[in-house]
């Protein structure tokens, strides 16, 4: 067995990942999020490889539009499962995708696309967030972008990853002085927003073991981040160099990762 992920875009303007799974005689692909264009979307699965009719499954973490993005269009013309919470299916009025809509929860365990997954509740402002850590039966990838704070739930979902896709929003200081307003500053910064690099440092220091490979820095804020801010504050909880971690950005995401 084989797992590898490539992340398609990440921050606001939209986030995607592609994770694929390998027995040795079929690659199998689930799709996290798919929160922009479907023409964009479909664009950027062609450059990795993928049609969008391989996908076994849609994975959304919540309703954000930068996470939802063309998650009706997607389910309904290639008939792709979207699996979700009861909470975020709400939250989007409950649409009828024919049947294709699949509930999710926290503590479930989901055998799709040749891998287990499990979600998992995170603090963030939305109805039922969750995020994911997934496996092939050997490694282990852990997903966690739009948290506000690791909760010991989240670090326990995380603990033993073989590769983490880690958000890394913002540095306080471009925060409290960008041109946001107040209630926008407080949102981001608050304990249901987002992490900042100090945060995701000392979340990841948390998970730092000897068999840990990648570390994703995701969903960078562009206005109140640099990739190298993320990718210094993160390699220095690793006692790594910055060059050794990798940083989605909005326009390519990054390149195919092996867990």
């Amino acid at each position: 067995m084989s797992l590898r992920f490539k992340n398609l875009g990440s921050g606001s303007t939209g986030n995607a990942t592609l994770i694929a799974s390998f027995d040795g005689v079929r690659h199998r692909y689930l799709l996290v999020d798919c929160g922009m264009p479907l023409r964009r979307l479909t664009a950027r699965l062609q450059q990795a490889g993928v049609e969008p009719d391989q996908l076994q499954a849609v994975f959304i973490t919540h309703e954000h539009d930068d996470h939802i993005g063309c998650a009706e269009q997607l389910v309904l013309r290639y008939r792709i499962p979207a699996l979700m919470s009861r909470g975020t299916y709400m939250a989007l009025g409950q649409p009828d995708w024919n049947g294709l809509y699949q509930p999710v929860r926290d503590g479930d365990v989901l055998d799709v696309a040749g891998m287990q997954l499990q979600p998992f509740t995170v603090p963030h402002d939305a109805r039922e967030p969750l995020q994911l850590r997934c496996t092939d039966g050997d490694r282990v990838l852990g997903i966690a972008t739009d948290l506000g704070h690791a909760t010991p739930h989240v670090i326990r979902h995380l603990q033993h990853c073989h590769a983490l896709v880690l958000e890394s929003n913002h540095d306080p200081d471009m925060l409290a002085a960008s041109t946001y307003p107040a209630f926008l500053k407080r949102r981001v910064a608050g304990q249901e927003g987002h992490l900042s690099n100090g945060a995701a440092a000392e979340l990841l220091a948390t998970l730092q073991h000897g068999a840990l490979g990648h570390v994703v820095a995701a969903h960078l804020s562009l206005q109140n981040n640099r990739p190298e801010l993320a990718a210094q504050s993160l390699a220095a909880a690793l006692a790594r160099q910055p060059d050794e971690l990798a940083v989605a950005c909005a326009k390519e995401g990054c390149a195919w990762l092996t867990v």
